[in-house]
């Protein structure tokens, strides 16, 4: 979010309670913003300073990219964001690509996977991966909150690493989300909207990969629906950062709610394998 005074970069802006605006901590009073309603502002500290005889600062709540109200429950995706999410996405398609490569040599998988079929499971994973963000994001943007995708250095680095090692790391970067607390029911829909994309998916996956008959087609969406029941499981952990955690801390019975049909989703799929 750019300042409205100096138009600086800035990942906590300050709304002006008088003109609605954006601003740098350096532009956050009125009168270092040229506020076209400062008249009301120093009408308020005048009142208040001859009511309570003590100085009181102006009441500022800082918020994360904050839209006008009539704007508020739209899918925003700021520039920055959009090239953020581009270099996740091509990361997480050299992981699928990588994948494929590995299981062909490795044997892995009952059939060979040709180019078109390492093609669609590529396109799989980034999809998988980034409608888990997306989600997260939809959730909080409808709650209020500024919400936007940024890749992290480190996740981004071993993200890309792990597409030469047989071991593999989908974290390049998350959903970075602020603003006003919002309420702990929208805080619950915020964490586990990820989770549910992933489970939606598993299902999908496995449906369709049973509904075919046996070929290298069917046993990659069997494998694809492993894939998404394992980011649902694991990120269903309650530990650290990880959504489980907060789903968790907010509500132990959506947890196990969410948990179990994660475990059975994993242990089905990789049986079928």
């Amino acid at each position: 979010m750019k300042c409205q005074a100096c138009s600086t970069e800035t990942m906590m802006p300050f709304r002006c309670p008088y003109c609605g605006g954006q601003f740098c901590s350096a532009h956050r009073i009125p009168e270092n913003h040229n506020c076209p309603k400062i008249g009301n502002a120093r009408a308020e500290r005048q009142e208040q300073v001859m009511t309570s005889q003590s100085y009181n600062s102006y009441n500022y709540s800082y918020v994360f990219g904050q839209q006008p109200l009539q704007r508020r429950y739209r899918i925003r995706f700021s520039k920055k964001e959009v090239k953020h999410i581009g270099i996740a996405a091509a990361l997480v398609v050299g992981i699928g690509v990588s994948i494929g490569i590995y299981g062909n040599l490795s044997g892995s998988f009952r059939f060979q996977w040709t180019w078109d079929v390492l093609a669609v499971f590529a396109t799989i994973m980034t999809m998988s991966f980034l409608v888990h963000e997306i989600a997260h994001k939809v959730m909080a943007q409808k709650a209020g909150m500024w919400a936007e995708f940024r890749l992290t250095t480190w996740g981004a680095v071993l993200t890309l690493v792990s597409v030469f090692l047989p071991f593999k790391m989908i974290a390049p970067g998350a959903m970075m989300i602020g603003g006003q607390p919002p309420s702990p029911k929208n805080y619950l829909k915020i964490s586990i909207a990820g989770v549910i994309t992933n489970m939606i998916f598993a299902a999908s996956f496995l449906g369709l990969g049973l509904a075919l008959p046996v070929s290298v087609y069917s046993g990659m969406f069997l494998f694809s629906a492993y894939i998404n029941s394992f980011m649902a499981l694991f990120n269903l952990i309650p530990f650290g950062v990880l959504d489980g955690y907060k789903i968790f801390s907010l509500n132990k019975a959506v947890w196990v709610a969410a948990f179990v049909p994660a475990v059975a989703l994993t242990i089905i799929t990789y049986l079928l394998l």
